[in-house]
C-alpha cells in the first residue's frame, strides 16, 4: 500500500469462499503495484470457509462485518449488506469498489456504491442463464450488477456477447479469462512447494486405493428439498458399483447436511466429510475422475485439470463449459445422473472427449488484466 497522491483507493468486497478464490489473485495483483490503495471489506457471508481461503491466500481484511447468521432470509442480509458496506464506503471513500460474481454480498455492494455514485468494477461479468430462478438468486444478482458497473471484466466472449445483448456500452466491457484459473495455478504449484497443505486427504486416497473416485459437491438453493433428495439418491445408486468411491465435501447449510446425512451416511464407499479449505479441495480435483456438481465454480476448476464436469442443475450461467464440451447438464434426476455417471465409467471415448476438450476460462493472466484495465480507467 502507498500514500501516493495520485494512487487510486480501491475497495474490494467479498463475502463467500467463492468469491474469495476468485478475488485474492486480484488482491494479489492490486497490492504488488504502486499506484493503487487496496482495502479489504469482506461481509463473512460465509465464515469459516471464507477465513480459510484468506488465511492460504495471505489476505487480512481491513473490514470485516462478520454477517453470517443461522438461516438467515434473504431480505435480512441484503439489508444488512447495504448499510453495512454503505458505512465501510462512507470511511474509505475509494474511487473504485470491486466485486465479483453474483452472491447477495456482490449485489449489496454495486448498490451501495451506486447510492454514492463510486464507480463499479464487476469480476466475472456477464454471465447469464436467462431464467430468474435457476440459478436463484444469482442471476437477478448479477443483472443488477450489470446496469450499474463502469468496467465488466467478462471471462469469456460469450459472457461479453450477452452484456452487448443488454445494450451495455461496448467500451466498458473487457475479456480477461476467469481469475479462478488464476487462483487454481497459483494453489497447484503451492501445494507442489508444500505438499503438507493438502495432506489431509492422504486417508481417503489409500481408502478408495483402486476405486475411481467421484468428487460431489452440493449446495445450491434452487435445489434445497426435493432436488437434494433426489441428488442424494443418484449417489446411492452409483455408490451401489464395487469400483467406485465417492468424495463428498458436504456444505454445512443444515438444509443440505441434514438430506445427506440421513441418505448417505454409512455407506462404505461414500466419504461424507467436513468442507474442505482450497488447498484440499484442489487436490479432490486432481484426484477425481469425475466431478458431479451443482455448483458454478467447479464448472471452470475441474476441465482446467481434465475432468468432466455433470452438473445438476436445469440452466447454467456457464454456457461456454457445455459448448466446449467440458460440462454437460443433467439435472437433478437420478436416472439421468445415474446414466451419465456411468456412460463416462465405461465408455473410454465419451469419457475422453469430454476431459480432453479445451477449457473456454482462461489462461491464468485476468488478474494482472484487469490490474492494468483499472490503471487505464483512471
Amino acid at each position: 500500500m502507498t500514500d501516493r497522491p495520485d494512487c487510486q483507493t480501491v475497495l474490494i468486497v467479498f463475502g463467500t469462499r467463492p468469491e474469495a478464490i476468485k478475488m485474492f489473485p486480484v488482491v494479489h495483483a492490486l497490492r504488488g503495484d504502486p499506484r493503487f490503495r487496496v482495502r479489504v471489506c469482506i461481509s463473512a457471508q460465509h465464515r469459516g470457509m471464507l477465513d480459510q481461503v484468506m488465511a492460504i491466500a495471505g489476505i487480512t481484511a481491513d473490514h470485516d462485518l462478520d454477517l453470517m447468521r443461522p438461516d438467515q432470509t434473504l431480505d435480512a442480509l441484503t439489508a444488512a449488506l447495504l448499510t453495512g458496506l454503505g458505512g465501510v464506503m462512507d470511511a474509505e471513500k475509494p474511487d473504485w469498489v470491486v466485486v465479483q460474481g453474483d452472491t447477495a454480498t456482490a449485489m449489496a455492494g454495486a448498490m451501495a456504491a451506486y447510492y454514492r455514485k463510486i464507480r463499479v468494477a464487476h469480476v466475472e461479468a456477464g454471465l447469464r442463464s436467462h431464467n430468474i430462478y435457476h440459478p436463484w438468486p444469482e442471476e437477478v444478482n448479477r443483472k443488477i450488477i450489470g446496469t450499474i458497473a463502469a468496467l465488466h471484466f467478462a471471462p469469456t466472449q460469450t459472457a461479453a456477447d450477452a452484456l452487448l445483448a443488454e445494450n451495455v456500452a461496448p467500451d466498458t466491457i473487457h475479456v480477461t479469462g476467469n481469475t479462478v484459473i488464476d487462483a487454481l495455478q497459483w494453489v497447484t504449484k503451492k501445494i507442489a512447494d508444500e505438499p503438507a497443505l493438502a495432506g489431509g486427504l492422504s486417508e481417503l486416497e489409500t481408502r478408495f486405493a483402486g476405486r475411481r473416485i467421484i468428487g460431489v459437491t452440493s449446495h445450491r438453493r434452487e435445489n434445497f428439498g426435493g432436488g437434494l433428495e433426489a441428488i442424494a439418491t443418484a449417489i446411492r445408486t452409483i455408490a451401489a458399483r464395487p469400483d467406485v468411491a465417492l468424495i463428498f465435501p458436504v456444505h454445512p447449510n443444515p438444509n443440505v447436511r441434514r438430506v445427506m446425512d440421513a441418505e448417505l451416511a454409512g455407506l462404505d464407499n461414500v466419504a461424507l466429510i467436513e468442507p474442505l479449505d482450497y488447498p484440499h479441495f484442489a487436490r479432490l480435483l486432481g484426484m477425481a475422475e469425475i466431478m458431479l456438481t451443482d455448483s458454478g465454480g467447479v464448472q471452470e476448476e475441474a476441465p482446467a485439470l481434465g475432468k468432466p464436469v455433470l452438473v445438476m442443475r436445469e440452466a447454467t450461467e456457464r454456457p461456454e463449459g457445455v459448448a466446449a464440451g467440458t460440462a454437460k447438464l443433467v439435472g437433478t434426476d437420478p436416472v439421468r445422473i445415474v446414466s451419465e455417471i456411468f456412460t463416462l465409467l465405461d465408455d473410454k471415448a465419451a469419457y475422453s472427449a469430454m476431459a480432453r476438450a479445451h477449457n473456454p476460462f482462461g489462461d491464468g493472466q485476468s488478474a494482472p488484466r484487469i490490474m492494468e484495465l483499472l490503471v487505464n480507467a483512471g
